[in-house]
């Protein structure tokens, strides 16, 4: 936890953004302890947050995904940790967007028989919504193609 503060709190300083980052430990990821970076945004404006953010979560995106990567370089398994950055309540509106993606695609299924395709998401969404709909016996998901173009596919078991 204390890692990922740190090398968040220096990314964003050598970033010309100083500001406090608050971790805090969250339910287990695939048995990897799940750590919350939070980013202080009262010292930052709001450009700077929306540049923090990016179009659709891209540089947020992009920063969750270098701390994973750097933070759990040459870790040993049992070392190694989920981290999820958080500003200004992004992850926690996009997460209900997910969800209900996800419940929509699970409805549409439902009615039609036929499988339903999510488009432009993250691995790391495509992620959340395989779990989110794990809880449905009926359905099944898949994640298909080549990235940039991977989709996830919702369809009956």
């Amino acid at each position: 936890m204390q890692r990922g503060q740190h090398w968040l709190e220096q990314f964003l300083n050598l970033s010309s953004l100083p500001t406090s980052v608050k971790a805090t430990l969250e339910e287990p990821h695939e048995d990897k302890p799940s750590c919350w970076l939070t980013i202080d945004q009262t010292k930052l404006t709001s450009e700077q947050i929306q540049t923090l953010i990016g179009l659709d979560g891209s540089v947020i995106d992009a920063i969750q995904y270098l701390a994973n990567s750097i933070l759990n370089l040459g870790q040993e398994d049992t070392q190694q940790a989920a981290y999820t950055i958080e500003l200004d309540g992004y992850r926690i509106r996009r997460q209900a967007e997910l969800r209900a993606m996800a419940e929509y695609a699970a409805k549409k299924v439902r009615e039609t028989g036929e499988e339903f395709e999510l488009k432009s998401l993250s691995s790391a969404e495509r992620r959340q919504v395989h779990t989110f709909l794990k809880e449905c016996d009926d359905l099944e998901t898949q994640s298909r193609g080549q990235e940039p173009d991977r989709r996830l596919v919702v369809r009956r078991r």
